[in-house]
């Protein structure tokens, strides 16, 4: 029979011996040693970790061991820190300065809320004209019926676990033409500028608790999408607006810290008396999200308008909540 050489077999049998025990603590108290192989509970590694730590065993010998300090300093050297300066400042949480919005009260305004016909209380924003000009312009005109439209008997249309939001005013029927009537109008690029300054001059969030923030933007809206058109005899291309931006007459109120609304709302105010009225609004049954339901998804994925439909019903209040009264306040 053809002999193996011994260059062979001396190779095989050093790949088959096993590495020899790794000492962590090579200084240890005699009486409470532990074995060799035995690491405390609170110690983990990765499969990474254990794959240097064999490999130094191998290169040491086996009569040498890795203490502590060296081990720490292999595995640093494999695992450097994170000393991106951006990415950590992009994880810790900004806490405006108080300088970042002027929260000097210009006027105060008043909402008498009701559920299902009953009434609740009285809330009472104060409003910062200074920071948001045109903002509080556009609340404090419908809130006071100066536009010839106002808050009056309109329903808060969602109850998020943060915030609760009012459905504002049509931009079509006879609030448009009521508004139409005074010149006051439902444009929003004013308020779109000022909430875009905001979000330069101010970093971190901007609606926290007990804030009252106007709607301006929808930032789930997608891009429009480009169609074919004959204009004058040629062919052009032409942009197709999906959805319809919000009128700038939706409202939020902030019942715990919100930096998700920060993509979509101006702040033009707070609630200085009535805390305990939102936190009521915030409690009412709503109807529960099914976005994840794998119908759902579908019907969204292909268009189907009953996914639309449904998904505009999600956190709506199965009760009625309705300003009944609305007004300024000297």
């Amino acid at each position: 029979m053809r002999q193996t050489p011994k260059l062979f077999q001396s190779s095989a049998q050093f790949l088959l011996t096993p590495p020899p025990p790794l000492s962590l603590s090579p200084i240890q108290d005699s009486h409470t040693s532990p074995s060799p192989l035995s690491l405390k509970p609170h110690c983990h590694f990765s499969r990474r970790d254990l794959a240097i730590i064999t490999s130094s065993s191998l290169l040491l010998g086996p009569h040498q061991t890795l203490d502590p300090f060296h081990l720490s300093k292999a595995l640093a050297e494999e695992n450097p820190p994170n000393t991106n300066k951006n990415e950590q400042g992009a994880s810790s949480n900004t806490i405006p300065s108080p300088s970042c919005i002027d929260t000097t009260l210009t006027k105060k305004a008043f909402l008498d809320i009701s559920i299902n016909g009953e009434p609740i209380g009285r809330i009472v924003i104060g409003l910062f004209g200074n920071t948001a000009p045109a903002g509080v312009a556009r609340f404090t005109d419908i809130i006071s019926g100066a536009a010839g439209i106002s808050y009056r008997r309109k329903e808060f249309v969602k109850i998020m676990p943060s915030y609760v939001q009012h459905g504002g005013l049509r931009s079509y029927g006879v609030d448009a033409e009521l508004a139409k009537k005074t010149g006051s109008g439902l444009a929003i690029e004013n308020l779109q500028d000022e909430w875009e300054r905001a979000n330069e001059i101010c970093l971190g969030t901007k609606n926290l608790e007990g804030s009252v923030s106007i709607i301006v933007r929808d930032p789930l809206k997608p891009p429009p999408k480009l169609k074919l058109v004959a204009k004058g005899g040629k062919l052009e291309i032409d942009e197709e607006e999906v959805g319809t931006d919000p009128n700038g007459t939706e409202f939020t109120i902030a019942t715990k810290d919100s930096p998700e609304l920060d993509v979509s709302a101006l702040v033009v105010g707070r609630v200085l008396e009535g805390m305990e009225v939102v936190q009521r609004i915030g409690q009412v049954k709503t109807v529960q999200e099914n976005t994840s339901s794998p119908y759902f998804r579908v019907a969204k994925l292909i268009g189907d308008k009953r996914a639309v439909v449904a998904e505009r019903g999600f956190n709506r209040p199965y009760s009625k909540v309705v300003i009944s009264n609305c007004g300024l306040l000297e």
